[in-house]
């Protein structure tokens, strides 16, 4: 069946739709990144999750956005009482407390959420603050943790997919992120627009590998609904299996998931 893209790529390249091609050869869950913006199959497409500033961008930038993207803190704090809008968006629809998240700046993150910045603002493609913590390719815990604490909403709807942070998370195997999610009362069985949960999307997006397999154990250990199907009716226990993950498979028979 010919591939299809849910999103155009960022104007660039040949490059990038050859390394795209490529990577839809590796198999079940892989995935790839290209020019900075990470990418994963789902079953006959392929869709980015979220897109990092590039460097091009960046240099681009100028006032509060530059300094979120430099991590400035003090510069930031100077900037609003000259009334700079905690808000701001660049082309993308990101606002300076998410490229402030991108690049692993927590004091710029915690100053711009002090002065009032939205945790909860969507990016053009509907990811919020939470989200690119917890499931661009920065896989950032603190920056998490950061969020969480001020209030931000572990549970809002995101992406073209209408997932959540945990959905996306689960999908990558970031471990840390999905206990940090689990804590702050992520919802556990939200079901996005492709019919999958948090605990199906570790498994059909996964490696079955270690990360993966963690994240299947913690979803059962919080107490995710096992035999929750996806839109074929397979459950979670029958997906590993059809999938030779069978140290998922285990952990899912141990906790009673239906075939």
């Amino acid at each position: 069946m010919a591939q299809r893209l849910a999103h155009p790529l960022a104007p660039g390249t040949l490059a990038a739709v050859v390394a795209l091609v490529v990577g839809l050869t590796a198999g079940p869950g892989a995935a790839l990144t290209v020019a900075g913006v990470a990418f994963g199959p789902v079953d006959g497409l392929v869709h980015p999750v979220q897109i990092a500033p590039t460097a091009t961008e960046i240099t681009a930038y100028d006032g509060l956005m530059a300094a979120a993207a430099a991590g400035d803190a003090d510069r930031i704090r100077a900037l609003v009482a000259a009334g700079a809008n905690t808000d701001e968006r660049d082309a993308r629809g990101r606002t300076p407390l998410m490229v402030a998240i991108y690049g692993r700046h927590h004091d710029a993150a915690k100053t711009l959420i002090a002065l009032g910045a939205d945790d909860a603002a969507l990016d053009n493609q509907r990811y919020d603050a939470v989200t690119i913590a917890s499931a661009s390719v920065i896989d950032d815990p603190v920056s998490l943790r950061l969020l969480i604490e001020a209030g931000a909403d572990a549970g809002l709807m995101t992406s073209p997919y209408d997932g959540a942070a945990l959905i996306a998370a689960a999908h990558l195997g970031h471990v840390a992120v999905v206990r940090e999610l689990i804590a702050a009362g992520a919802p556990l069985d939200h079901v996005n627009n492709l019919g999958w949960t948090a605990l199906i999307e570790a498994i059909v997006l996964g490696d079955g590998g270690a990360a993966h397999t963690a994240v299947v154990r913690d979803l059962i250990e919080a107490g995710a609904d096992l035999n929750l199907p996806d839109r074929r009716g397979v459950t979670p226990l029958g997906l590993a299996r059809a999938r030779g993950y069978d140290a998922m498979a285990r952990l899912l028979q141990a906790a009673d998931a239906a075939e």
